[in-house]
């Protein structure tokens, strides 16, 4: 199951108010895979993700710290950076499934975890455009689709 929908992204705002959107229609338990290359605009993304959850703490990358996790109205967010794993088991040596259970999870690199990390619901692909970004989001289960879905009803609301 594989169904997408691009997005076009100006500049940095829109990328913000790309994750806003989402946050209207996105529920836990679910994993997104954040995909691009650096620089892409993955955790700006999952900064207007939270921004539109209501978070207004500090939202930063998790590079070095593996896992960022927020805390929502009740919705736990765990933000993983999978960058400097040098094997994909090091998603099982680092207790990760603990984190990741019955929450809402994005994982940027999750490819380094392949095997291990949890299989994604949906997929965002951001890549650099000459004018600005471009921003794919594709359902892989019921649970992304239904996402997916209630996103693409929401987007005259959002403004995309």
């Amino acid at each position: 199951m594989s169904d997408c929908t691009p997005v076009f992204l100006p500049d940095e705002a829109a990328t913000l108010a790309l994750g806003a959107s989402w946050a209207r229609v996105l529920t836990a338990p679910l994993t997104i895979y954040l995909q691009g290359d650096l620089g892409a605009g993955k955790t700006t993304f999952v900064r207007g993700l939270l921004r539109g959850l209501g978070y207004r703490g500090t939202v930063k990358s998790p590079t070095y710290a593996i896992v960022e996790t927020y805390d929502s109205d009740g919705l736990c967010l765990n933000h993983f950076d999978l960058y400097r794993f040098s094997s994909p088991e090091e998603w099982e040596d680092a207790g990760l499934d603990d984190t990741a259970a019955a929450s809402l999870n994005l994982i940027e690199w999750p490819d380094k975890g392949r095997g291990f990390a949890p299989p994604a619901d949906l997929t965002l692909t951001l890549s650099r455009d000459r004018d600005g970004r471009r921003a794919a989001a594709c359902a892989h289960s019921a649970a992304g689709q239904q996402s997916l879905h209630a996103w693409i009803q929401n987007l005259p609301a959002a403004g995309f």
